[in-house]
């Protein structure tokens, strides 16, 4: 059976004509959305929560946009937070927790990102499951508390998923390592 692929668009889109071109090219049939830019369809906000913009390929697609937000805006705010200080810190956790509301809102009703098995969105936030501890217990500053109840179960149940728990370097090697770099971006006074 052929899995349904939808394209939220609108025609004015150059974003959009290269996803329709490729589609074209490859032989792919799908079934074309027109979005009114004006007035957002909630598909159109689900599928895409944090940019809320077309053009949106729907098809597994939603476990790869996850991926590349753990990569792109995820990690980069809360290493920010590792190795600034002050005020630049202080702009720095304000991004991660609005990083962090966006990650709780998507696993709502979820045990992982994709449901109940993990995919590729849980493989890329992996790091932010194996870490935030380390990181949390350098700074001294709580990322993940009761605001995050729902993170703080994928965490949880990421960790405790044999495979991963059986593979999941000590605690010990990545707070000895992130402990040396603390130290090179905040050296004792």
């Amino acid at each position: 059976m052929a899995e349904e692929v939808k394209l939220l668009n609108t025609w004015p889109s150059p974003f959009g004509l290269r996803v329709v071109w490729a589609l074209k090219l490859k032989g792919i049939e799908y079934e074309s959305v027109d979005e009114d830019l004006s007035n957002k369809s909630a598909l159109l906000l689900h599928s895409n929560p944090v940019y809320k913009k077309i053009p949106v390929l729907i098809h597994n697609a939603r476990q790869r946009f996850w991926a590349k937000f753990s990569d792109d805006r995820l990690l980069p705010a809360i290493w920010r937070v590792f190795v600034t200080q002050g005020k630049e810190r202080e702009e720095a956790m304000e991004a991660s927790l609005e990083n962090l509301k966006f990650v709780e809102e998507e696993l709502e009703g979820k045990r992982f990102f994709g449901g109940d098995k993990i995919g590729l969105a849980d493989l890329a936030f992996g790091w932010f499951a194996n870490l935030i501890g380390v990181l949390q217990q350098l700074t001294g500053l709580k990322l993940i508390d009761d605001r995050f109840p729902l993170l703080s179960a994928w965490i949880q149940e990421f960790s405790e998923t044999q495979i991963i728990k059986d593979n999941w370097p000590s605690h010990d090697k990545p707070l000895v390592m992130y402990q040396a770099l603390y130290h090179r971006f905040h050296p004792l006074k």
